[in-house]
């Protein structure tokens, strides 16, 4: 009398643990994932800009189409920024969501392969640089799709603003749409952001902008910039291509053409992100188009 079973303390000790998770999920606040929301959205397509409940409203709204845009940290010349393709993403994904009308995008994949760590190549020789293994790209790729799918997401979107980052996305893309094919999700690889008209070297000269030497190249005149990305990434932020310590300088130019004023360049960076929206949105709208198609 007055003891306990070995099972009946089992028992006990299970139920205290039940009760620990239950009052430690209380202190953090968890919700009820089907919560109504009790404000009006954020005007936003980006995901890590959102709350949980604008981003499942939105999906059960119909934006089922989610964009996952693949940057880059690497060197970029003495004037624009180690993030110069995470930047350009930010104002070409929100420009294609917008044109498309159904999508979210998900949150810049910063990191990706730019060369060996030991001894470095590539991109790797510049400070600044964050490179991935090829493995460890393609993993982090499957992971997010995952995830997003899980959500609720059907149609996911694979786009890269950098050479790099084409042959794994395209692999991962491939794979996925294979491994899912009895589900109603799919993993599109969008080759056309990047490849047609790349870095959108014959459009530059309908507006007006003759780069020298003429030549459709990601290092022209040897430095890793054009007018294409300066533009692009002064949509963020006339900061990360340093044009107010250019323009004190003399040196507010690239390949050979003077930018002028940020006004001037704000407006070019404008017609390209709507330029590669088109591009882009066409493409999207055709994959999905086959897709159901087949299905």
């Amino acid at each position: 009398m007055g003891r306990f079973s070995a099972l009946t303390k089992s028992r006990i000790a299970m139920g205290a643990l039940v009760l620990a998770a239950a009052a430690s999920a209380s202190a953090q606040g968890t919700q009820d994932a089907n919560e109504p929301r009790p404000i009006p959205a954020a005007d936003t397509l980006f995901i890590d800009e959102m709350t949980f409940m604008e981003v499942r409203d939105a999906i059960r709204a119909g934006k089922t189409t989610v964009i996952v845009g693949t940057g880059g940290v690497e060197q970029n010349g003495p004037y624009t920024a180690t993030g110069k393709h995470n930047f350009v993403l930010r104002a070409t994904t929100d420009a294609i969501a917008r044109k498309l009308g159904t999508a979210l995008i998900a949150p810049i994949v910063a990191f990706v392969p730019e060369g060996d760590h030991a001894p470095a190549t590539g991109h790797m020789q510049y400070a600044g640089t964050i490179s991935l293994t090829e493995d460890t790209f393609r993993a982090l790729l499957r992971d997010i799709c995952t995830s997003l799918k899980v959500h609720g997401f059907k149609d996911i979107v694979l786009l890269g603003d950098s050479g790099g980052n084409q042959k794994g996305m395209q692999a991962v893309a491939a794979e996925l749409s294979a491994k899912w094919a009895a589900s109603d999700a799919r993993v599109h690889f969008i080759t056309e952001y990047y490849t047609q008209d790349m870095w959108s070297f014959e459009y530059l000269k309908k507006i007006g902008i003759f780069q020298k030497p003429d030549v459709q190249s990601a290092a022209r005149a040897g430095l890793h910039d054009d007018y294409h990305y300066e533009a692009l990434v002064a949509l963020v932020d006339p900061k990360h291509i340093r044009a107010e310590q250019r323009i004190k300088a003399g040196k507010f130019s690239i390949n050979g053409v003077e930018m002028g004023s940020i006004r001037t360049v704000l407006e070019n960076g404008r017609r390209l992100a709507d330029y590669r929206a088109s591009i882009t949105v066409a493409a999207i709208q055709k994959a999905i188009a086959t897709r159901t198609a087949v299905k």
